[in-house]
């Protein structure tokens, strides 16, 4: 029987931020291919009206799981994401902000430094 997930691409996605924790020093990327690797189940949703709460302007956030498109964010943020649903996006950039991948910002951000975890 096969452990782990199934999906090659966050399969890749976990095995690159468990070695960029290793080689930058950042524990911040190993606690998020943790959360990653969890069950399906278990796996992180989050609205953009939550981001809009608990974020302000020029926040660098990374979501590992999905971010739902219930709510309006009204300023401007950087979210990382595992995937988004349907005009979630649009919905980023109307505000001013912009939607990366994790690679992308743990690429741009090595140490996480400056980086928001939001569960």
């Amino acid at each position: 029987m096969k452990r782990g997930t199934e999906n090659d691409a966050l399969r890749d996605e976990i095995i690159f931020l468990e070695k960029s924790s290793k080689r930058n020093k950042a524990p911040i990327w190993r606690d998020i291919a943790r959360i990653l690797s969890a069950s399906k189940r278990s796996r992180v949703e989050v609205n953009l009206g939550k981001l809009a709460r608990v974020t302000k302007a020029d926040d660098v956030i990374v979501v590992p799981g999905k971010l739902l498109g219930a709510g309006e964010l009204k300023h401007k943020v950087t979210v990382a994401g595992w995937s988004a649903a349907k005009g979630v996006r649009e919905k980023i950039a109307k505000a001013g902000g912009k939607m990366v991948s994790i690679r992308e910002l743990a690429e741009s951000h090595p140490e996480g430094k400056g980086v928001l975890v939001i569960r």
